[in-house]
């Protein structure tokens, strides 16, 4: 964490990307990356929900232990799943000491600024626990605000301005901004003292954060401000369509088995 600090201070770029097991966990650990996240993102991508929001505390820890069996260089970030935090402190610290105690990662994630949830950032913070803010679009809050671009107003960038004030005055070590105005995320990146980390905020921020399959092409639906560096999905259907195609082709040029010969007398 404070090298991402010095990294800002240098004007280097921070990467981050996202890992769901231990194959992806391998392959954000051999791109060079600053930072991994184990985000409850896999509810989409790995689960096959439509939103975040069905994952639970004890599948994160699942697929966090597996991510970190691959991931030894970058800096380990866990989100903290829908209703793991909102909850109170006192189950917000027993879930985000759990991924400190029972996994490798080194910090949690919280999304938005509420003061329900600055009050839970307060405590992670002083009892040791580091906390990465998320503000802007919260997956974990799509009912309410939808996958939409957020803060386009005028109002809506100064409440979410102080919100990210407020999020670096409670101890936060870097805060990710999601699908807001380019415009704001550069102004927060020039008055936050933290990293900040865009994801479709633009490219001045201290730094870039993307869901690796997003990037890759494994999703059926990509967000508006991704993308896809390779067409893998079609990629991989072709070439496993292919081997059964394949199999079957070599299984009916093949010889027919010979039959056993009978067992004989006293067999």
């Amino acid at each position: 964490m404070r090298d991402l600090q010095t990294y800002k201070r240098q004007g280097r770029i921070i990467t981050a990307l996202t890992a769901w097991d231990a194959l992806s966990g391998a392959w954000v650990e051999a791109s060079g990356c600053d930072v991994a996240l184990v985000g409850d993102s896999l509810a989409m991508v790995s689960l096959g929900h439509s939103t975040t929001l069905p994952v639970s505390l004890e599948a994160m820890m699942h697929h966090a232990q597996a991510v970190g069996r691959a991931i030894h260089r970058p800096l380990l970030v866990a989100d903290l799943p829908f209703l793991s935090y909102q909850c109170g402190p006192e189950r917000a610290m027993a879930a985000a000491g759990r991924f400190l105690k029972e996994t490798p990662c080194q910090a949690v994630k919280l999304e938005g600024a509420e003061p329900e949830t600055t009050a839970v950032i307060n405590r992670l913070v002083r009892s040791g626990i580091p906390v990465m803010g998320h503000l802007g679009l919260t997956p974990q809050s799509v009912h309410r605000l939808g996958w939409g671009r957020q803060a386009c107003s005028a109002p809506d960038q100064e409440r979410l301005r102080q919100k990210a004030l407020d999020l670096q005055q409670q101890g936060c070590f870097a805060l990710v901004l999601e699908h807001i105005p380019a415009m704001l995320a550069s102004r927060l990146r020039r008055e936050l003292e933290i990293p900040v980390i865009g994801i479709g905020a633009g490219p001045d921020c201290d730094g870039q954060i993307l869901v690796t399959a997003d990037l890759l092409g494994l999703t059926p639906s990509q967000p508006p401000f991704v993308k896809p560096r390779l067409q893998s999905t079609e990629m991989f259907k072709r070439e496993l369509q292919s081997w059964c195609r394949e199999q079957r082709h070599q299984g009916q040029t093949a010889s027919p088995p010979k039959e056993d010969n009978p067992p004989g007398p006293g067999y």
